[in-house]
């Protein structure tokens, strides 16, 4: 299992792998420059979320920003409608040894939602 917390620990993060990721995503969109997030993606059953979390929903509507209502830490974004198979968890809230061990791709989610590397 993996854990990862927000700053003040009100909300954490359990994920049921036995492996870190090895690889993460830094986006470019006007939301996650501004964050400063590297993203990595499970299937929502994998992922407890622990904690009360404040959402924040932009853009085309189709995902959740979930951060801590305390210290305003970002943890997770969660897709809207129960179908998806697919939410993203903030890395940068993990050990800094899983994000040192991972490769970083750059995503042009600004432009071409292309990676660059």
């Amino acid at each position: 299992m993996i854990e990862a917390s927000c700053h003040c620990g009100a909300v954490k993060l359990e994920v049921e792998v036995e492996v870190a990721p090895t690889e993460l995503t830094s986006c470019n969109c006007a939301i996650c420059r501004r964050l400063g997030t590297l993203w990595c993606y499970y299937a929502p059953a994998q992922v407890r979320v622990v904690g009360t979390t404040a959402t924040y929903r932009w853009g085309d509507k189709t995902l959740d920003l979930h951060r801590c209502a305390s210290c305003g830490c970002v943890t997770h974004w969660s897709a809207i409608g129960p179908a998806s198979e697919r939410m993203g968890v903030n890395a940068r809230l993990m050990e800094p040894a899983i994000v040192e061990a991972a490769r970083i791709r750059r995503l042009d989610g600004a432009d071409t939602w292309e990676f660059l590397d």
